[in-house]
């Protein structure tokens, strides 16, 4: 736990979700820690947890955006390759269209996050690449913590799980109750979905004002 009320997602040791690639070029850790942001795209984490099934493992992906730590981007996958990380960035991508140049996103040292594919795509719409460069939890808090909450209260709670189609189904439900209807501390126990359109609003008030 860090001073900002976050912990670490405890991780079984069956599945490796975060496997490191040595021979990739890592970019540089540019949040360090720092997940408080003033204003939405500005700041997304990113990172992937294990669910078992009847069926064998599968993998779950998540965006967040650190201003209301809104969920804007998730995939569920039967493998853990760097295409359904992709997927979930470029579901992000389409929702929120963030201006090019003033977004940073932070990953950790997975080799779906470094991969070439990856990082090229963050480039090419304009979007900072950072990698925690230590290994730890707290390097990426943030999204441990929102994945946390995924796994305690709706993977543990309502498995055993029977397929990939069953967990993605709850998945959908769970990030639109997340986002719309889950009430955060952090962010004043009010919904990501309200904080972000209460910022909004007053942007535009102050614009209007100027």
């Amino acid at each position: 736990m860090n001073g900002m009320g976050l912990a670490g997602a405890v991780r079984g040791r069956t599945a490796r979700t975060t496997v490191s690639d040595k021979a990739a070029s890592c970019p540089l850790d540019r949040v360090n820690r720092q997940f408080q942001v003033p204003a939405p795209n500005l700041l997304w984490v990113s990172d992937i947890t294990y669910v078992a099934t009847w069926q064998g493992f599968v993998y779950a992906a998540f965006v967040i955006d650190a201003f209301a730590r809104r969920i804007v981007g998730w995939r569920v996958s039967r493998t853990a390759h760097a295409g359904f990380v992709l997927d979930a960035l470029e579901q992000a991508l389409h929702d929120r269209r963030p201006a090019k140049g003033g977004l940073t996103h932070h990953s950790d040292k997975g080799s779906q996050y470094v991969c070439i594919r990856y990082t090229e795509r963050l480039l090419e719409a304009g979007i900072e690449p950072s990698v925690g460069s230590v290994g730890d939890a707290y390097e990426n808090a943030l999204a441990e913590s929102v994945i946390g909450l995924f796994k305690a209260k709706v993977i543990n709670r309502r498995g055993p799980w029977r397929s990939l189609e069953a967990v993605e189904f709850a998945t959908l439900e769970w990030v639109d109750w997340f986002n719309h209807r889950r009430l955060l501390e952090p962010i004043g126990n009010i919904p990501p979905a309200e904080a972000e359109a209460n910022h909004d609003a007053a942007t535009r008030n102050l614009a209007m004002a100027a």
